[in-house]
């Protein structure tokens, strides 16, 4: 294995995870899971390649079964598994690509300045998306989404009903929404949960 593809793959997962992914969405708990899956991926391909068997098919079938057992793993948002597919690629290219050192050296550069140039704050407004239940059922769609702006405190931009309930008077909505900076104690921002439950 080339010490070139090795110092090439470390580089590179630590541009995607300190560089990029950790200041922007600040997820320590993804941090390990990162790491841990590229420089996993990178020492099975790069055996696979060592005694021979390596191929096109075993890279893609190693990358299809990560990746069922990670996600089904949690609930990720869309940004996210982007960042966990771009640490997978990244460490299965420097694993079987011992022949093209330089043509795996730019594919690589090449996911990291996707996922910087798609995750860049100014491509787009950053979003979060939430599953609320409310203490009352709505039909009127207007007044729904008026109530849902006002308990979260920030722009709404979509909102699915999931489900509405008469009898219990409760509605359970999927909403992607700009949340408004939340300052705890120590003066951070305040992730917002996945789901909420909301009088």
């Amino acid at each position: 294995m080339s010490p070139i593809l090795i110092a090439a793959d470390l580089l590179a997962i630590a541009l995607l995870v300190f560089g990029m992914f950790l200041p922007r969405h600040g997820r320590r708990d993804l941090v390990a899971a990162y790491l841990g899956v590229n420089v996993g991926v990178f020492a099975v391909a790069a055996a696979l390649t060592a005694s021979g068997v390596a191929s096109a098919g075993v890279g893609l079938g190693l990358f299809g079964v990560l990746s069922i057992i990670r996600l089904r793993s949690e609930e990720l948002t869309q940004t996210e598994i982007a960042y966990y597919f771009g640490a997978l690629a990244i460490g299965l290219l420097a694993g079987l690509g011992a022949d093209a050192v330089p043509m795996i050296g730019a594919l690589m550069a090449l996911v990291v300045v996707t996922l910087w140039i798609g995750d860049h704050p100014r491509i787009a407004t950053r979003s979060v998306r939430q599953t609320l239940v409310l203490d009352r059922a709505h039909g009127d769609r207007s007044a729904l989404h008026a109530h849902v702006e006002r308990v979260l405190g920030g722009t709404v931009h979509e909102i699915s009903v999931v489900k509405t309930d008469l009898v219990n008077d409760t509605t359970v909505v999927s909403v992607r929404h700009t949340p408004a900076p939340l300052v705890g104690h120590a003066g951070s921002a305040r992730p917002a949960s996945h789901d909420e439950h909301v009088r």
